[in-house]
């Protein structure tokens, strides 16, 4: 809960000024952290009359957006995927206004899918970049867009968002009357506190000088689908759906769907808890569920 991360949080430096770029799920929840710790905080929405919406950008139009939007401007986030040209749309827009501020940190929420498919086993920031899927192809590209403008940079890579709202208890409460197995199949996953948490962490270390360039955030418990479908519905009391095999369920799958199943690592945190000392508010999907839970209609 925003409470839990704030108290958990140390405030961020005098005078941060910071825009997010992409004020949806994650970026609304790391925009609210940021201005209980002090800051003043701008967030893009792609209709001004959106929930949350400071400025208008949507990279798919036009619009135009005053340059005065960058004045004092201390700290940048970046929550916005490629656009269909795998270009970075922010990049796109404001690359060389970005160049010419004196920023004190940028952060690029990019995808654990950027490593591809590692057969179960696990990855760290140092394995070697490796994606199938065209949309992590993509991310790839425009993490290497950024790394290109000399920026004090952090590519922060996320593997599966959930949170209250966005959960497993949402999808058990809707029911697709199945549960997909896949034997040895695991995924990693974050909840938006300890996003929210993490990046605030990363900005004091970095004034600091503490400045690793690419740092995963994950929790620590890998886990297959089974797994946490049943512990959200242990937590609704409501009966389990039926287990169906990978091989069934695919046949009515969606390509996107699919694609999700094709590629199975587990995605370690080490760097991010044990080097540089964060400490995780959910370490794992029953800490992050029940969490959820009590704010679950």
């Amino acid at each position: 809960m925003l409470e839990e991360v704030v108290k958990s949080s140390k405030s961020l430096p005098s005078r941060t000024k910071i825009l997010i770029f992409g004020g949806g799920y994650s970026g609304q929840h790391i925009a609210k952290v940021a201005r209980a710790l002090g800051a003043k905080v701008l967030c893009s929405r792609r209709n001004i009359k959106n929930i949350g919406a400071d400025f208008e950008f949507d990279s798919e139009n036009k619009a135009l957006i005053s340059e005065t939007i960058f004045d004092d401007v201390t700290h940048i986030i970046s929550c916005i995927p490629p656009n269909k040209l795998g270009q970075d749309p922010v990049i796109y827009r404001f690359g060389k206004i970005l160049k010419k501020i004196p920023l004190k940190w940028v952060g690029y929420l990019s995808t654990t899918g950027v490593y591809g498919d590692y057969k179960g086993e696990w990855v760290n920031e140092n394995s070697i970049t490796c994606p199938t899927q065209e949309r992590s192809i993509r991310r790839l590209s425009c993490e290497r867009e950024w790394q290109s403008l000399n920026l004090p940079l952090q590519i922060l890579r996320l593997p599966g968002i959930y949170g209250p709202g966005r959960s497993a208890l949402e999808a058990i409460k809707k029911n697709k009357n199945t549960m997909v197995h896949k034997p040895g199949q695991v995924f990693s996953r974050i909840h938006i506190d300890d996003i929210a948490g993490s990046i605030i962490h990363l900005i004091n270390l970095f004034s600091d000088g503490i400045t690793p360039k690419i740092i995963n955030i994950a929790d620590d418990n890998p886990a297959n689908n089974v797994e946490v479908l049943t512990y959200a519905a242990n937590l609704l009391k409501i009966p389990l759906p039926r287990i169906e095999s990978f091989e069934i369920a695919t046949k009515n799958m969606s390509p996107i769907a699919r694609s999700f199943w094709q590629e199975n690592r587990k995605v370690s945190n080490t760097t991010l808890c044990n080097i540089l000392g964060y400490n995780l508010i959910h370490s794992d999907y029953k800490s992050g569920l029940n969490d959820c839970f009590k704010s679950f209609s």
